[in-house]
C-alpha cells in the first residue's frame, strides 16, 4: 500500500567504542535497551516502529510535525539521560527526517524519503537533526524548534541537490551558543609537533600541529584543538586529519567552509566536504571571505618542526 508519510532515522553514534570499552555481551544490552526506549519516543508520539536496526530505529509518522517534535523530545531526554551515566555509555544521537510517498510492504517500509532519511541520518553530527525542506515546510511551526537552514547537499542516490534544514531542539542554550553571524576574538591551542606540521594562525596568534598529533579539531567548543570564539563558527566546525602523506581539512560544520590558496583567486567551498591542505592559504568559517569573516591562515611544512 502507497501513502505519504515522514520517515524518521535515528541513529546511536560511538556505539563502536561502547563494544570496545563493554564488550559484545554487555554492550549488546545497552544498545538494545536505547533502541527499545528510542521507540518508546517514537510511539509516544504518534509515530509507529518499523524496525530496529542495529544501534538504529527507523519509524514512520502521519504528521511531520510529530515525528520533529518526537525527535526533539528524543535529543532533550538523552541529553538529560547523558549527564548521570558514566563515560562509556555516553553515546550520542542523530536523526535524519524525510517526507514522501512511501510503500508498506509485510510490515516493513520502502521508498525515496526511507532512503533520504537514511542518507541525512549519516550526514548529520551527533546531537543534531536533519530534515528535509519539503518535511520542515509541512511541519510549520514546531514549540521549541528552530530551523535552520543548511544548503543544498548532494544526496547519494538522487539526481538533484536537496536542500537541508536544521530542526535545532536545544532551546536551554544561552544566545551566544547558537550558531550565527557576528564577530569576536579567538586563539588557538598549543600542541605537540611532528616531522611535518600544518602552521594555523589567528591575529597575533600562530601555533603549529604536527602531523602524528592529528586529527586537529577547530570549532567553538573550548576543549577543541583550535578553539575559535565567534559565533558565526560551529562548536565542531571543521578537523585536520593526516592522509597518505598530507593535510586533508574536512568541514563538518552548519554553515560550511571557504579555502582559498595563496598566488590563486579561486575560492573552495566546503559543505560537509574535505579537500587538500597544500602550501599557505586561508580559510573562512562559517561565512564567505569578507572585512570581518573569521579566517585562519595556514602554512603547511615539511620537515622538522620548531616551536611557535
Amino acid at each position: 500500500m502507497r501513502t505519504f508519510a515522514t520517515v524518521m532515522f535515528a541513529d546511536l553514534s560511538g556505539s563502536a567504542a561502547l563494544y570496545e570499552s563493554l564488550g559484545n555481551e554487555r554492550a549488546s544490552k545497552v544498545v538494545s535497551r536505547l533502541t527499545r526506549w528510542m521507540g518508546d519516543i517514537v510511539v509516544a508520539h504518534g509515530g509507529r516502529v518499523v524496525k530496529e536496526l542495529g544501534d538504529g530505529v527507523l519509524s514512520v509518522f502521519v504528521e511531520a510535525s510529530a515525528a520533529i517534535t518526537a525527535a526533539a523530545a528524543l535529543q532533550r531526554s538523552h541529553q538529560a539521560n547523558l549527564a548521570r551515566w558514566a563515560e562509556p555509555l555516553r553515546m550520542a544521537v542523530r536523526i535524519g527526517i524525510a517526507s514522501g510517498e512511501v510503500m508498506e510492504l509485510d510490515g516493513d517500509t520502502y521508498g525515496d524519503a526511507v532512503n533520504v532519511a537514511s542518507r541525512l541520518c549519516e550526514r548529520a553530527l551527533a546531537n543534531e537533526v536533519w530534515v528535509t525542506d519539503a518535511t520542515a515546510v509541512d511541519a510549520g511551526a514546531v514549540p521549541q524548534v528552530q530551523f535552520r537552514r543548511l544548503g543544498a547537499f548532494d544526496i547519494r542516490g538522487k539526481s538533484e541537490s536537496q536542500v537541508v534544514y536544521q530542526a535545532d531542539w536545544r532551546q536551554d542554550l544561552p544566545q551566544d551558543a547558537l550558531t550565527q553571524h557576528a564577530g569576536l576574538s579567538s586563539l588557538v591551542a598549543p600542541i605537540d609537533h611532528g616531522a611535518a606540521s600544518v602552521e594555523l594562525a589567528w591575529l597575533d596568534d600562530m601555533r603549529s600541529f604536527g602531523s602524528e598529533e592529528t586529527p586537529v579539531h577547530i570549532g567553538r567548543l573550548p576543549e577543541a584543538d583550535c578553539f575559535v570564539h565567534d559565533p558565526r563558527v560551529s562548536r565542531t566546525h571543521a578537523r585536520i586529519d593526516w592522509r597518505q602523506g598530507c593535510f586533508t581539512l574536512t568541514d563538518v560544520s552548519s554553515f560550511g567552509s571557504w579555502v582559498r590558496f595563496d598566488g590563486s583567486e579561486t575560492e573552495v567551498r566546503l559543505r560537509r566536504d574535505a579537500c587538500m591542505l597544500h602550501g599557505s592559504g586561508q580559510i573562512s568559517l562559517g561565512t564567505p571571505f569578507g572585512a570581518d569573516a573569521p579566517v585562519l591562515t595556514f602554512h603547511v611544512r615539511d620537515g622538522d618542526v620548531h616551536g611557535a
